[in-house]
């Protein structure tokens, strides 16, 4: 019970740690989704 329950603290930390990381150096989805080319109507 205790190797699961720290398996899992490790999980989070490690998904926490690589979506801060990830953000820092300019990797998020946004980033990675859009471009400058779009435009959009008025109305």
């Amino acid at each position: 019970m205790k190797a699961m329950l720290l398996a899992f603290v490790a999980m989070g930390l490690v998904a926490v740690g690589a979506d801060l990381a990830l953000d820092q150096i300019g990797f998020s989805s946004s980033d990675r989704g859009s471009s400058g080319d779009v435009r959009l109507d008025d109305g």
